[in-house]
């Protein structure tokens, strides 16, 4: 491989990921778009890219374990909703290419009800790499949308997993046994952790720690290599630091990715005939959707949080391209599905991408014309919350919003709610005396709340994400708000954007870091000339802030 091969890949990668972006698609579409050009111009292979491929999955499999409750897998709709998909998923998607080998599609005619079942199951899963690349660009990991959707795929990791183990006609060594040990391994690890600081060898223990008693170790021993860097993840999610590290690690892991994206492209070219096939399964997405919807309803699930749950969902796998692989490897399906699968899964994440990239106001629209929903029956975190007697309400809990709802409350007097959907955040912050209340400032009901309370005048938008500040003000707007909002930026674009779209207050969180510092500083030089402090107050004590701000993973 020469340096100007390498430089094609990165051209061409990068090139069709500005146009994505430029059409308003998501980059990995590009990405897929970009692997898929390579391979039709005969552009020599990268191996190392498979190499880079297999890095960002198990990258991004241990940051999902430090962000992951594993008790939040034995709630019901959770592990009933997978296991009553996977049955249906089987059972209807078979049904429909049976009637498609029926109807003559040459693939598909002469396969037997094993081979159709075969692929029905392959179609099952959803992708882990697709979904949390859009929870994370939304912002919405923690959501109860996103938990459930995460939980759902970790679960069907579990199944990817025991499938593996059955088809390989051999059992895990023995020695996976003594993987108990990792829990001892990982207390002891945390010592060495906390004396890493913040810098390089942070971003490094996490990398080591996914490599080698996750990936490495559990390869060792004839498991899942992925698996295992997601439960040396979980076991270390318990650490104070495990959000700061999960930030560390953001970016690697986003630029790791780009290979996996790149590498289903490279699988193969379809002809007409394998087009046509992967046309017919890219049809049974709706029905995918639709399953989890019921499903999740049936739970006492919002439809809005079904509905964002199924769509998010709405994609096949690259574990269906492992399954085909398996059933080549037996004889049960010829080499050609392996191309046809990758059609398939890189057409779905298209899809897929086309319907999340169209909004939660399309969400509310769909959810608004199903029946009406018992709100007493429906699960508590799904109730609609009421703001009370409060002035303010500040969205999103982590380390500004909370430094705002204490300086809200404490110099100035007002009353003050936070909101934020994540539960441990908000019952840390109820245990230091803070009013904050479980909700989805993306959610228009919740926003239909609030307008009832007519003393809420102002709103500040304070959530880390750019994107979901902008949907929640979309919200906010639709619901007929018309107080003061005051929206965080990190970017001048960004606070730029919320000027020109009527937000009264945009508020660069770096440019407040540094007038805080410069009032510190000045505070500080006037206590020692003795001088009174330059506004008549005591300046701001920041410490505290900042240790309650240590809790979340907002980034900010």
């Amino acid at each position: 491989m020469t340096a100007t091969v390498v430089a094609i890949y990165l051209v061409v990668t990068f090139g069709l990921g500005g146009v994505a972006l430029a059409l308003r698609l998501p980059p990995l579409v590009g990405f897929l778009a970009a692997g898929f050009v390579l391979n039709a111009i005969n552009v020599e292979e990268m191996p190392q890219l498979d190499v880079l491929a297999d890095l960002g999955v198990t990258l991004l499999l241990f940051a999902i374990g430090l962000k992951l409750d594993v008790r939040f897998l034995l709630r019901r709709e959770v592990w009933l909703t997978t296991s009553a998909h996977l049955v249906l998923s089987v059972v209807l998607g078979g049904c429909v290419l049976w009637l498609a080998a029926v109807a003559g599609l040459s693939m598909l005619s002469g396969q037997s009800v094993q081979t159709i079942a075969l692929l029905a199951f392959a179609l099952s899963f959803s992708s882990t790499v697709f979904v949390v690349k859009l929870l994370e660009e939304r912002g919405e990991s923690n959501s109860l949308y996103g938990r459930i959707a995460i939980g759902i795929l970790v679960m069907q990791d579990i199944v990817a997993v025991a499938f593996l183990t059955a088809t390989s006609g051999h059992l895990p060594s023995p020695w996976a046994l003594a993987l108990v040990g990792l829990w001892p391994l990982t207390r002891a690890v945390r010592r060495i952790w906390d004396r890493l600081g913040h810098g390089e060898m942070q971003s490094l223990f996490g990398i080591v720690m996914a490599l080698v008693p996750g990936y490495a170790l559990f390869t060792a021993v004839g498991l899942k290599g992925d698996l295992g860097a997601l439960i040396v993840g979980v076991l270390l999610a318990s650490h104070p630091a495990s959000a700061e590290l999960s930030r560390s690690l953001f970016h690697i892991k986003e630029l790791l990715l780009v290979g996996f994206f790149v590498s289903i492209g490279l699988t193969g070219l379809p002809d007409l005939p394998t087009l046509t096939v992967a046309v017919v399964m890219v049809l049974l997405l709706p029905l995918k959707a639709v399953g989890y919807v019921v499903l999740l309803s049936l739970m006492r699930l919002r439809y809005r949080t079904a509905i964002l749950a199924g769509l998010s969902l709405m994609n096949y796998s690259e574990f269906g391209l492992i399954v085909v692989s398996v059933g080549v490897s037996v004889g049960l399906l010829a080499e050609a599905w392996l191309v046809e699968m990758s059609i398939a899964v890189a057409l779905s994440f298209v899809a897929a991408a086309l319907v999340n990239g169209r909004g939660h106001l399309m969400v509310e629209k769909i959810a608004a014309r199903l029946p009406a929903q018992d709100e007493s029956t429906l699960q508590p975190e799904e109730r609609p919350v009421d703001a009370g007697d409060a002035e303010v309400v500040v969205i999103g809990m982590g380390r500004v919003g909370s430094a705002a709802y204490q300086r809200l409350t404490g110099h100035y007097g007002l009353r003050v709610v936070g909101v934020d959907y994540d539960g441990a955040l908000i019952a840390r912050h109820a245990d230091n005396g803070l009013r904050v209340v479980e909700g989805d400032a993306t959610d228009l009901d919740f926003w239909n709340r609030l307008r009832h309370s007519e003393s809420v005048r102002m709103a500040v938008l304070a959530m880390p994400r750019h994107g979901a500040n902008v949907r929640a003000l979309d919200c906010l707007r639709e619901s007929g708000f018309s107080g003061t909002v005051a929206s965080v930026a990190r970017y001048d674009d960004e606070v730029q954007w919320a000027k020109d779209n009527g937000v009264d207050i945009a508020f660069n969180v770096y440019a407040g870091a540094g007038l805080e510092l410069a009032d510190q500083v000045g505070a500080s030089d006037a206590r020692a000339a003795g001088d009174p402090e330059p506004d008549g107050n005591p300046p701001t004590d920041t410490r505290s802030v900042r240790r309650e701000g240590d809790i979340t993973d907002d980034g900010e």
